[in-house]
């Protein structure tokens, strides 16, 4: 699995690049515009991510505009569905306007920190990833 990690927490993107040793290779992006662009290389090199771990509160652009400006590319490149990345919001925010607004853009998944490896673990083979 090709995965990315958008966080700008160290701590975090420690865990999740742990987590996430055993599927295949985890790229990292420290702001929603390098989770965009790493996005764009992928897919003009036709190699998309198939797992993006998207962090919400990032400096210059937040996780939820990232996730409309890779949904936004995905379509632009013409990505068929069933190869489009599944996204997986991994926030602080739990709150219903940032769970709604997330999945409004088409995430496929909300998980809250702190991220419990069970927790993730579970998500990641709901979204069809066996490790």
């Amino acid at each position: 699995m090709k995965a990315l990690i958008a966080e700008d927490d160290l701590t975090s993107r420690l865990l999740l690049q742990e987590l996430l040793k055993d599927f295949g290779t985890a790229h990292v992006a420290v702001q929603g515009w390098e989770a965009v662009e790493a996005v764009r290389r992928a897919l003009e090199e036709e190699e998309p991510y198939e797992l993006i771990c998207l962090d919400i509160m990032m400096p210059e652009m937040d996780g939820q505009e990232a996730l409309k400006q890779i949904r936004k590319l995905e379509k632009e490149f013409e990505l068929p569905l069933e190869q489009a990345a599944k996204i997986i919001m991994t926030t602080a925010l739990s709150d219903i306007k940032n769970v709604s607004k997330a999945y409004y853009s088409i995430c496929d998944g909300y998980l809250t920190k702190p991220i419990h490896k069970a927790v993730f673990l579970a998500e990641i083979h709901r979204l069809g990833f066996a490790d």
